[in-house]
């Protein structure tokens, strides 16, 4: 089975190519780069579209806009190559990168997600002891969980990335586009205007 995967929730953002549980080829860009990300690595694989089986997206929780970039583009490939999707939780797939992995997502708002999935101060975070934070949340409040007992990893480690390799392993059952729904947790900072 080829599954293109790909997870746009946080700032950076990454699209993989698995072929029955191996990894052709992965790419960490930007969300606004991902339609760029899958054509490199269906180039590379000297495949094209029509060769997709299936579809994993990341579902967040995360950047609204970044989430909603991963979501749109699984629902507009699924619709035109008639493929199921599956969505994969961007803290989960944090988590299976590494044993006491504790996934850490930056929420803004001086804020973090968390598996729950919960949005909590970084001071408030209940971890079991010896965790090991991972996420861009872990990175940037990486004084305060290390104050708390935390391990966090380098800037630069792989760890801090949702690699969608993984989320094609985490895949559980394949349906509808449109039976994907984003995991947002609390409601975005844009509203709409209504005239008065």
């Amino acid at each position: 089975m080829l599954i293109l995967a790909f997870d746009t929730a946080t700032d950076t953002a990454t699209s993989a190519l698995v072929a029955d549980g191996v990894t052709l080829g992965e790419r960490r860009t930007r969300p606004q780069s991902l339609l760029a990300d899958v054509d490199v690595l269906l180039v590379a694989a000297g495949l094209a579209p029509p060769d997709l089986d299936a579809i994993v997206v990341g579902t967040g929780p995360g950047s609204f806009t970044g989430t909603r970039i991963g979501l749109a583009v699984a629902r507009g490939l699924a619709l035109s190559l008639d493929l199921p999707v599956a969505g994969v939780s961007t803290l989960d797939a944090l988590a299976a990168a590494a044993p006491r992995a504790f996934p850490v997502v930056d929420a803004r708002r001086g804020e973090v997600f968390v598996r729950g999935p919960l949005a909590v101060r970084p001071g408030e975070l209940d971890m079991p002891p010896g965790s090991v934070c991972i996420g861009d949340g872990a990175r940037r409040y990486r004084d305060v969980l290390v104050e708390r007992g935390a391990e966090v990893p380098p800037d630069g480690s792989d760890l801090h990335v949702p690699r969608a390799s993984l989320h094609a392993s985490l895949a559980g059952a394949y349906g509808a586009a449109d039976e994907v729904l984003p995991v947002y947790v609390r409601a975005p900072d844009a509203h709409a205007w209504v005239p008065a």
